[in-house]
């Protein structure tokens, strides 16, 4: 029996041979970071996302905190769900901002218009971190960024999950102030490790490169420093293998949504929610989301899944960020964040990736409504 996993590396021989290949000629020149290869990725990432500018960096995590930095978040109380990775708040708390959790919907496992507007009334909120969970852009965001830009509240757009979605004409990480998306190897592309900052600010752009050398602004090497950087550069071994993953993102993206089309409408046959991303003109799919009903356990539905060969990754996310350990100081009110607490520890993401076939798909479909019908 094929045992159907969470995790697909998509690199082909050939692609694989052609890094090999790669890696010898950049090692034989010497220029590791900050070359030809990392320039040409990040310009084919910009026009990907419509954005004037992309600017590579060694993760996501740090481009969030760049984007904060940008946005001088210090002392200022910042949106940001509780459902989302530890790195949304962790990039806030470092560059000195105060996280304030937003609640979820059960449709999206997001927020929506009017979460946001009920935590902005009680908390007096100055920017908001927005996280596109599992890739999937909630229906009323363009009326978000509208809102934030009306109030003057600066938007930053988590696409740790989301390359590849569009709604309304507009890819994620080019709706608010500054995008940030991962590579990481589980991502639905990869460079092993990495990030991109998306902005259409050419000041914002050029400050990042600075942030991401040690604050040398426009010189790649040499002594002399002007802001408070770090070592955030992404290698060039790893921009090339973004070039490879960028250019079959969109094709990647469709294996995604084909699996996803064949078992959503196995469930909405047998009347098994999830969360529908028919609503955006295209989703990464990186997360398939099915908020378990009352009485469904699960862990028993997990360990009946792996039974049978199939097995789920992480959610999204079981622990939100106000029950981690190390968020314990900051405040929040449970009152708030009813559903957070409901459905992150009660829902299931099957196996979804690019490797996914019709076969695999169907396979996967009959096993989930057999168990959560």
């Amino acid at each position: 029996m094929k045992e159907l996993k969470p995790f697909f590396l998509d690199f082909t021989e050939e692609e694989i041979n052609d890094t090999q290949e790669k890696m010898g000629e950049i090692l034989r020149s010497g220029q590791l970071i900050l070359g030809k290869y990392t320039e040409e990725f990040e310009s084919s990432y910009a026009n990907y996302v419509g954005s004037k500018h992309a600017v590579s960096l060694n993760s996501a995590t740090s481009a969030l905190e760049v984007l904060c930095l940008l946005k001088d978040v210090s002392g200022k109380k910042i949106a940001v769900p509780s459902n989302t990775n530890f790195a949304s708040v962790i990039a806030i708390l470092k560059a000195g901002g105060q996280p304030v959790y937003m609640e979820m919907t059960k449709e999206f496992f997001a927020p929506n218009l009017d979460i946001l507007k009920e935590t902005v009334k009680k908390h007096n909120i100055q920017g908001v971190m927005w996280v596109h969970i599992g890739g999937l852009i909630v229906p009323d965001f363009l009326e978000v960024a509208s809102f934030c830009k009306s109030n003057d509240i600066f938007l930053i757009e988590d696409a740790a999950h989301a390359h590849g979605s569009w709604i309304k004409g507009q890819s994620a990480g080019n709706i608010g102030d500054g995008g940030a998306f991962s590579f990481f190897p589980t991502k639905v592309m990869t460079t092993m490790e990495g990030g991109m900052i998306t902005t259409n600010s050419e000041d914002e752009a050029n400050l990042v490169k600075s942030y991401r050398n040690q604050g040398k602004r426009h010189a790649a090497f040499g002594g002399l420093h002007y802001d408070y950087g770090n070592s955030w550069r992404l290698s060039e071994i790893a921009a090339y293998m973004g070039i490879l993953q960028l250019s079959k993102l969109d094709s990647m993206v469709s294996r995604r949504q084909n699996a996803v089309d064949i078992i959503s409408t196995e469930l909405e046959a047998n009347n098994i929610k999830y969360c529908d991303t028919s609503h955006m003109d295209k989703c990464s799919q990186y997360k398939f989301i099915i908020p378990l009903s009352e009485g469904k356990n699960i862990k028993t539905i997990k360990d009946e899944l792996a039974g049978k060969g199939i097995f789920c990754g992480g959610g999204v996310y079981e622990v939100p960020c106000h029950l981690q350990p190390v968020f314990k100081d900051i405040e929040y009110n449970s009152a708030e964040l009813i559903n957070t607490e409901k459905y992150c520890p009660n829902h299931l993401c099957p196996p979804v990736t690019s490797g996914t076939s019709s076969e695999d798909a169907t396979r996967i479909a009959n096993e989930l409504v057999s168990l959560l019908k």
